[in-house]
């Protein structure tokens, strides 16, 4: 009875405060894909949709309750259900390409969205990441899906009518379709996207029914055709059966972005497996990359939460590759619009993602990293760039030149243990470090005042000025790093080095912050630190100030000892959650994010601040971090639709609960260390892809027990703040003695304390 109640609870996601749980496995059926969804434009709960798809899946399915063209296609507040959607969409900000839908409909002919669409209920949703139901209340349609990387299958399952429908929409923007009736197939392309694509660019899909069609037709726009074939702004076809009460439709689908052929190909991935099979397929899946991470002892609902982000850390970057007819990696470009062989990833900014998504597929999924490293050489092949936000192709959003920290951190924790093309990598950082791009987010904008002057001058027009010239000098820091490990001239990595502290060139002794400075070497004037945006990124001063993930330990003493560094840590949490708008013209939704969340300054819905919690290791109170990483776990994160505190965004800030919830956190990616908290739970496995393992032993661990006594590695007694990752793929046994109150002797040293440039060399 327990483990039938658990199943239904992790479908209905139904929470259950405070129980012990003891046996997490499956550990897919503790993902709440609907984590996250009760969002909108103005307040972002994790702006996600349920993306119904196999890790890293080149395609995803979710239901569609938005507008065509409305970045949130689902929300959880909808009533009404629209279609069910092929999907590529990294956010609703960016939104989406490669998408069209399908739609189950009874009675009268209807296509247009406004007249298909139709009333559901949660109550009657089952959402899993390998499995999607819902009854149509309107049609009196229950639809089902299961997916695998390119293809999917559908169940209708219909009542009696002599007016039963599927509606097949591939949207406006350009798009065609074919019906096939002795085929019992429908082929057609949409061309529908929102940037980042050749001019050649189409998503060609296939489906095939296993019943015929007595009703066969087209339409555009809102004009209905007998026609077969349709081809204008916005195509679709609708076909039409009689059936029996109970009658299952099933429904094969695929798409490519190569050719119709290849989408046939792609087709192949169901074979002749039927639904229950690939369900049970997409399943195991799942199963298998969630449990290589194991957590026990902990609540239901952190258990929950702990497996509902693992899931969300393995979506991007997405396969961008398909299997020619033999067997080979081929993919079409999104840079030139070639098809190529290869690997090919696509669907995140680094921005976001060089934080913590990254580094967890260093620790967790080396070799699937291995194959996104080829993906961004053969990026750099065709487009001359190596993209900073890719949907599917370059995108012209967010600042800095981070994919350096992905670039150099992968190859700083496996070396050549992955075939690609180094060489070609490091020359793609060396020229994106140098040059601006052909738009402002690729390369380096503002690069000549950088390399000339240290620091992107706020005077110049060009926006977020001091957050560019930040991430640049981490980013150099990055390049550094990768250079040194390829053995390159001093003389050229030196270069990097000095520039990495470029960060000091920003810094206001007066304020104790950092502050956008003018070409002639004068702070910009009135500074409120408490203003976002103009020269920081979706955050203020109080956030950016702590962007020195390198050299922690020259910002401690830029800001006049560790007194000083730790009263502005506190300051953080201490200060009220005022704001100055005025460079937005408005409250935009991360500001609001930060008001809402009673940390004072802390930010966690945003990037740029979601380390800051840890760096008290570097200053010796550790005992800080720990309470404070344990009060964002717990505050922050919850397994319901409204459960992150802003956007999720493509697995970085899921990948921050994973690694805090295990105790640690790569606080500057392109080192060897990763910065301690404190596990979250009494026992989490870690099964390497090498073989080895890595368990962490906290028994002592509850809501009270948050701080660490002592900690031994491998029975012996370590007081570092920090673990090595070298250290951790060799397996380790971490043995955490969690006590109530602080240890205030634990890691006071400096010995003791995590990386930092100043003090390592």
């Amino acid at each position: 009875m327990i483990i039938f109640l658990l199943i239904v609870f992790s479908n209905l996601f139904i929470s259950v405060n405070a129980q012990e749980n003891t046996n997490t496995f499956s550990p897919v059926d503790w993902v709440n894909p609907l984590m996250g969804t009760d969002s909108d434009h103005s307040l972002s709960n994790g702006n996600t949709y349920p993306a119904i798809a196999m890790p890293w899946g080149m395609n995803f399915w979710t239901p569609q309750t938005g507008k065509m063209g409305d970045g949130w296609a689902y929300t959880y507040d909808a009533t009404r259900i629209k279609g069910f959607k092929q999907t590529h969409q990294p956010s609703p900000w960016m939104n989406d390409y490669g998408q069209f839908s399908i739609m189950p409909v009874t009675g009268s002919l209807r296509f247009l969205e406004e007249d298909r669409q139709s009333w559901f209920s949660h109550k009657s949703e089952i959402v899993t990441p390998y499995y999607y139901s819902v009854y149509l209340a309107d049609h009196n349609v229950t639809t089902e899906i299961t997916p695998t990387e390119r293809a999917a299958r559908f169940r209708f399952t219909f009542p009696k009518t002599d007016s039963a429908f599927v509606v097949i929409d591939a949207f406006d923007k350009g798009s065609y379709i074919k019906i096939l009736p002795k085929q019992k197939m429908i082929l057609g392309y949409t061309t529908k996207n929102s940037g980042g694509v050749p001019e050649n660019f189409k998503n060609y899909f296939v489906l095939a029914f296993d019943k015929e069609f007595e009703i066969s037709k087209t339409f555009s726009g809102s004009a209905l055709s007998n026609e077969l074939e349709m081809e204008s702004d916005h195509s679709g076809a609708v076909i039409g059966f009689k059936t029996k009460k109970g009658e299952i439709i099933n429904v094969r689908v695929a798409s490519s972005f190569i050719s119709y052929e290849q989408a046939k190909l792609n087709l192949g991935e169901i074979g002749n497996l039927d639904f229950d099979a690939i369900k049970k397929k997409g399943k195991n899946a799942w199963n298998k990359e969630l449990s290589r991470i194991k957590v026990e002892g902990g609540t239901e609902d952190q258990s929950r939460t702990f497996y509902s982000c693992l899931y969300r850390s393995l979506l991007f970057p997405r396969k961008f590759f398909e299997f020619d007819k033999d067997g080979k990696v081929v993919h079409y470009s999104p840079y030139n619009g070639e098809v190529l062989p290869g690997y090919m990833y696509t669907d995140t900014g680094f921005w976001d993602t060089f934080r913590s998504l990254f580094p967890f597929l260093n620790l967790m999924y080396p070799k699937q990293l291995g194959q996104m490293q080829e993906g961004l050489s053969n990026a750099y092949k065709e487009s001359g760039w190596l993209p900073e936000w890719a949907s599917p192709g370059l995108r012209n959003t967010m600042v800095g030149n981070n994919s350096a920290s992905v670039v150099a951190e992968a190859y700083l924790k496996s070396g050549d243990a992955y075939t690609y093309d180094i060489e070609n990598l490091y020359q793609a950082l060396l020229h994106g470090a140098n040059n601006e791009g052909p738009m402002t987010a690729v390369g380096r904008v503002g690069v000549e005042y950088y390399n000339r002057l240290g620091y992107v001058p706020y005077d110049v027009q060009i926006n977020e000025n001091a957050a560019r010239t930040l991430e640049y000098a981490y980013d150099d820091f990055a390049i550094y790093q990768l250079g040194k490990a390829l053995n390159k001239p001093k003389k050229v990595i030196e270069v990097y080095k000095k520039r990495s502290l470029n960060y000091k060139n920003l810094f206001d002794p007066e304020t104790k912050l950092m502050r956008g400075k003018n070409k002639d070497g004068e702070f910009m004037s009135p500074f409120n630190p408490f203003k976002w945006g103009d020269a920081f990124t979706e955050g203020n001063s109080w956030h950016y100030s702590w962007s020195v993930f390198h050299d922690m330990q020259g910002l401690v003493d830029l800001m006049g000892g560790k007194d000083v560094f730790i009263s502005q840590l506190d300051n953080v949490f201490d200060l009220p959650p005022i704001f100055d708008d005025s460079y937005y013209g408005g409250v935009i939704h991360e500001i609001r994010e930060m008001q809402i969340a009673n940390m004072g300054q802390y930010a966690h819905g945003n990037q740029p601040i979601q380390h800051m919690a840890y760096l008290y290791n570097y200053v010796g109170q550790p005992w800080k971090s720990q309470y404070w990483v344990r009060e964002i776990l717990d505050r922050m994160y919850f397994p319901t639709p409204d459960g992150y505190c802003g956007d999720e965004d493509n697995g970085q800030t899921s990948a921050w609960y994973v690694f805090s919830a295990m105790g640690f956190y790569p606080v500057a990616p392109a080192t060897d260390q990763y910065v301690l908290g404190a596990p979250l739970f009494k026992k989490v496995t870690l099964q390497l892809e090498n073989g080895n393992n890595i368990i962490i032993n906290a028994l002592e661990n509850n809501s009270n027990n948050r701080y660490i006594g002592s900690l031994r590695c491998n029975d012996k007694l370590y007081a570092k703040n920090w673990l090595s990752h070298s250290e951790l793929m060799k397996g380790v046994i971490l043995d955490f003695n969690m006590v109530a109150e602080p240890n205030i002797k634990r890691g006071i040293k400096a010995s003791d304390f995590p990386y930092s440039l100043s003090t390592s060399e």
